[in-house]
């Protein structure tokens, strides 16, 4: 039988005691990447716990976590559970109002932060957060007067504590109940205030357990982690590898991750969608651009891979002339795609939003596999996931095993399980919304099952209903020209009691800036090139392409470039990259209603 365990910190230090000496982490340190083993991560782990306990955490006490991806956030989680608190999680790009919010709703005692900065913008409102009795700090220095501390100080602190109360951490550890609360995360949301999304160590044990059972990863793998920890996507990975024990490189800068798989060759990887559209349109348009010869062979090469894939979808290898013409095209097309992804990858994760089906099915064609799953914040994630032996595009793969699903009579998915959240923070009204009497999570997302495989279509509250009563699904719309366009970054599709269908629409500034340098529009500025002429004559045959095979009440009647990218520093996506549809449509009311004020057009 599996080992099983009562709490995260219980698993770690199993963990620790199993594999000492094997490759924890990597994380960058000047021009390289610094490892440390098990044994060096469960001392530095252990010294931080101490230090919260002599700072006055307790048992089931918030601590919170203020910074981007990097080696000393999952240091500082690991350190929070093992002196038997619970973490709460705040993403660096949040305001200082959110800030305060989660500091002041969650009740959190200690506050570690990345930098000075960070600290020093909490420090200014100590007032509003009395319950915060200190700030740790992982780049920097510390205050004069003790309040602002830093973590080698923390540690300090450990060691000491450590020594003063021999024996006294494994007890704390072992204390550690099944049903404490380990994680507190406030959905970034699309609209009004964050909920905080209650979750208990069994909640990650499970979630381990799950993924240790489907054997996606094994003991052996690297994996090369960037994905927000604030998130919970980033979070169920963090326990994946506690219990599995591979190998993981870690460093959140985004723009660093193509260097970095260069460098780390990692195995494994888990990304949202963007990340897989943004290669995808590089390396398509990168292709078309070659022209000749180049396009050529790009194009005959995905023939030929689409037909190794569809083989490979039904259990069968290429043989003959199909195997010899697949050696050719790897070798002279897809072993480049391979080459920029490090040359070792098994396969990546895809989540936290929906990936088009025809990305992975790209991407497979180029014998690289993107295994799509689905999960919310209120499930710890992973609910379901393709695996490489039973993999569906278009489809979010099975449950994990031990989670339930239901599809309600409109539609909407219900799961059950030991992944479910305990409920929302001090929100009982909006935790009996969402968790019904016997235990379903109403998720909110619209989907059925098809031979065990879960299909989502949209978001309930998301779906469009038009002044002539006709369902649109947006999400689908946008999916359908973000792949066929490589110049879109994004799209809104809307039209909620409007009496048709009109889109917003972000261009890629690099994507259509070197168009444009190629097209008569050299020295313009980003705002001139997307007002031009050309570049509306550009995208006019997407949306055409959008508008065919669909009803008459879901074709795009009119649309409108944008004059700037829809980004997270502006405020129009999550840190998850989603879109935030309120907020953008309340910022381009005016070109919105400009679509509707002389239409004449009837569905």
């Amino acid at each position: 039988m599996a080992e099983t365990f009562r709490s995260v910190p219980q698993m770690f230090l199993r963990r620790v005691e199993k594999t000492p000496d094997r490759e924890a982490y990597l994380f960058p340190e000047g021009n390289g990447w610094t490892p440390l083993t098990w044994r060096q991560v469960g001392e530095k782990v252990k010294a931080i716990a101490c230090g919260l306990r002599a700072l006055g955490l307790g048992d089931e006490d918030r601590a919170s976590i203020l910074s981007a991806t990097r080696m000393d956030w999952i240091l500082a989680d690991l350190g929070i559970l093992a002196a038997g608190g619970a973490t709460t999680t705040i993403y660096p790009s949040s305001t200082t109002a959110d800030c305060l919010f989660i500091l002041q709703d969650s009740g959190t005692r200690i506050l570690l932060a990345e930098s000075r900065e960070q600290a020093d913008r909490i420090a200014a409102k100590r007032s509003e957060v009395p319950d915060v009795k200190a700030i740790v700090v992982f780049d920097g220095a510390g205050s004069d007067d003790g309040y602002v501390l830093t973590l080698d100080a923390l540690m300090e602190k450990g060691r000491a504590w450590d020594a003063a109360n021999p024996g006294r951490y494994e007890k704390i550890v072992d204390a550690v109940r099944t049903d404490s609360l380990a994680t507190l995360i406030y959905t970034s949301g699309t609209t009004g205030r964050p909920k905080g999304v209650e979750l208990t160590h069994d909640c990650w044990l499970y979630e381990a357990e799950g993924i240790d059972e489907l054997k996606l990863l094994n003991e052996d793998d690297r994996q090369y982690f960037w994905l927000p920890l604030a998130h919970s996507f980033g979070k169920v990975l963090e326990a994946a590898q506690l219990r599995i024990g591979f190998s993981t490189a870690i460093d959140g800068r985004v723009e660093k991750i193509v260097e970095n798989l260069g460098q780390v060759k990692p195995t494994f990887v888990a990304a949202v969608p963007r990340i897989f559209e943004k290669i995808y349109n590089k390396v398509t348009t990168g292709a078309k651009d070659a022209g000749g010869a180049k396009w050529a062979i790009f194009s005959w090469a995905f023939g030929v891979g689409r037909e190794v894939s569809k083989l490979r979808l039904a259990g069968q290898e290429p043989a003959g002339l199909l195997a010899l013409k697949h050696a050719v095209a790897h070798k002279l097309v897809f072993s480049k795609l391979h080459a920029l992804f490090g040359g070792r990858i098994r396969c990546f994760v895809s989540g936290s939003a929906p990936l088009a089906r025809p990305l992975g099915e790209f991407f497979h064609a180029a014998g690289i596999v993107v295994l799509e799953g689905y999960g919310l914040t209120e499930t710890s994630a992973a609910s379901c996931v393709n695996t490489p032996e039973k993999l569906r595009f278009g489809t979010v793969g099975a449950p994990l095993p031990g989670t339930s699903i239901r599809i309600a009579e409109d539609g909407e998915i219900l799961l059950k399980g030991r992944g479910v959240m305990r409920g929302y923070h001090n929100l009982p009204d909006q935790t009996a919304e969402t968790l019904d009497a016997e235990g379903w999570l109403h998720t909110g997302d619209i989907g059925h099952v098809e031979d065990g495989f879960v299909k989502i279509t949209d978001r309930k509250k998301d779906l469009i209903k038009t002044s002539g009563g006709k369902y649109v699904a947006p999400q689908m719309l946008e999916k359908k020209l973000t792949v066929a366009c490589p110049y879109v970054s994004h799209s809104l599709a809307h039209g909620d009691n409007r009496n048709f269908v009109s889109m917003l629409i972000a261009l890629d500034p690099e994507a259509i800036t070197k168009w444009a340098g190629a097209h008569g529009l050299e020295g313009k500025s980003y705002a001139e090139i997307v007002k031009s002429a050309e570049v509306r004559a550009l995208i006019a045959p997407f949306i055409d392409e959008v508008n065919k095979d669909t009803s008459a009440w879901e074709q795009v009647k009119k649309w409108e470039i944008l004059p700037a990218d829809l980004t997270l520093e502006a405020g129009d996506l999550t840190p998850s990259m989603k879109l935030k549809r309120k907020t953008v449509e309340q910022k381009y009311r005016s070109e919105l209603d400009g679509f509707y004020e002389e239409s004449a057009v009837r569905l």
